[in-house]
């Protein structure tokens, strides 16, 4: 098979976005348009990926790190001088090269497939992928003649009537052969109104050589969508939310909502899971068969075993086990690690703390910086006191212990196997194992003293 090779054009700063971020930099489902389009097209078994910057190189460089290689369009002149910049690093390779702008997120990998495949069945010099739009306007036009061969691109200011009623609009992605693509930009002029190079010219000057010059309908419109301003940004997530909530349904996912479910790319979820309306799960997210997440939670980065239930909740960059029910309105804070058959109900948080299997935090409790074992019962409005102001320390509840209502834990502590805490207590010490530790004032009554007190206030 003929080597392949991609240039990604994102080297604009996109002005119509009207932000400091460059525009392929602006995310579509919590990726960056970039990415999206580097992913897509790296699924096509590619030999060599080149992307052109410019406006935030150094940014849009992080972002792809290794994935690419890099050449560097330092003023904006037009597609085809972007187009150039990558010469020195293909320009005498035999093989196919596909050129793809970095702010169409949309373009599946099975379309840069068919395109390549399209190209390079019918030998063409260039191949254009177009579509079918259901209103053109704006999109440059594909004129076919009586053959119903590709003749020309005519913009959409430049059309006639007759033209300007042609629906095949061009998307701006193309499949050149490498050499010819390289050996035409020596020919592009920039003598038009806009004083830059243009990619689309590379076209006409191949078909002037009687090169073949082919087109690639792609059956679905939506996925050509380039991305200029925040309504086409908007437009792009909507779609993409689409693309993938139908995918995990399809595969046995249950979305009630699915116009009110916001799902990244990376996540995974199981079988027989149920999503409710106003979550979203992002990042790299694995719920597990049986699950039931919201409504109106938010999971990042987050192990969510089988069967287990989170309602109203916010976690991150943590690891759940299987049958735990979580909230409602609870906050599963960075490396929490919750066991199997926990409980954490409404208004806990839980920080960078081990809570072990069948253990309980019922109610507006926070456990930081703890290592909690298994069947140990939190009462509710207890606090780990982990940070004295400088440092943060650890505090170990053992398994099977109980801790009563409104206790404080002053860590460093360790409160024993089975031991209880009397509610209302400062714990500051150790705890033995089997014991119970009451640390509050005595209680003292002083009978009358609120009638005296309210008699000096009539005085």
């Amino acid at each position: 098979m003929a080597k392949r090779y991609a240039i990604i054009l994102a080297a604009g700063q996109g002005t119509r976005m009207k932000s400091k971020l460059y525009k392929v930099l602006h995310p579509v489902l919590g990726r960056p348009m970039v990415q999206h389009v580097l992913d897509q097209v790296k699924a096509v078994n590619l030999d060599e990926v080149v992307t052109v910057v410019g406006h935030g190189a150094e940014l849009v460089k992080d972002q792809l790190g290794r994935e690419s290689q890099f050449a560097l369009q330092a003023e904006q002149l037009g597609t085809g001088h972007a187009v150039i910049q990558a010469e020195q690093l293909l320009k005498d390779k035999d093989g196919t090269t596909i050129v793809v702008c970095g702010d169409t997120p949309l373009i599946t990998d099975q379309t840069y497939l068919d395109l390549f495949e399209h190209h390079e069945k019918q030998n063409s010099k260039a191949t254009i992928l177009t579509a079918i739009a259901p209103d053109p306007t704006g999109y440059g036009r594909i004129i076919r003649n009586e053959n119903n061969q590709v003749e020309r691109i005519v913009e959409h200011k430049d059309a006639n009537e007759k033209e300007l009623r042609v629906q095949e609009i061009n998307t701006g992605t193309y499949c050149f052969d490498n050499k010819a693509l390289f050996e035409a930009l020596q020919e592009v002029s920039n003598d038009n109104s806009q004083g830059e190079y243009y990619l689309t010219d590379v076209i006409e000057i191949l078909k002037n050589k009687s090169e073949k010059v082919s087109a690639y309908v792609t059956p679905d419109f939506e996925e050509t969508l380039g991305v200029n301003d925040r309504v086409a940004l908007a437009k792009a997530e909507k779609t993409m939310k689409k693309r993938i909530n139908e995918q995990h349904m399809r595969n046995g996912v249950t979305i009630i909502d699915p116009d009110n479910t916001y799902i990244h790319p990376e996540v995974v979820i199981e079988q027989d899971v149920v999503i409710h309306p106003g979550s979203i799960l992002r990042g790299e997210t694995t719920v597990k068969a049986d699950a039931e997440v919201g409504p109106h939670t938010e999971l990042t980065n987050c192990i969510v075993g089988e069967s287990t239930v989170i309602k109203q909740s916010v976690a991150t960059n943590s690891k759940i086990g299987d049958r735990v029910n979580i909230g409602p309105y609870a906050h599963i804070r960075p490396e929490a690690n919750i066991g199997n058959g926990a409980k954490i109900g409404n208004f806990v948080e839980i920080k960078k703390s081990t809570l072990g299997e069948g253990s309980k935090v019922s109610h507006l409790s926070y456990i930081g910086d703890a290592q909690v074992g298994s069947n140990v019962n939190v009462g509710c409005g207890t606090i780990t006191v982990n940070y004295d102001g400088k440092n943060k320390y650890l505090t170990t509840i053992e398994d099977d212990a109980f801790i009563g209502c409104n206790s404080n834990l002053i860590a460093p502590v360790t409160i024993g196997k089975g031991s209880y805490v009397a509610a209302g207590s400062t714990i500051s010490k150790d705890v033995p194992g089997e014991s119970l530790s009451i640390a509050r004032a005595r209680q003292t009554n002083k009978e009358g003293y609120a009638a005296r007190i309210k008699n000096r206030k009539k005085d």
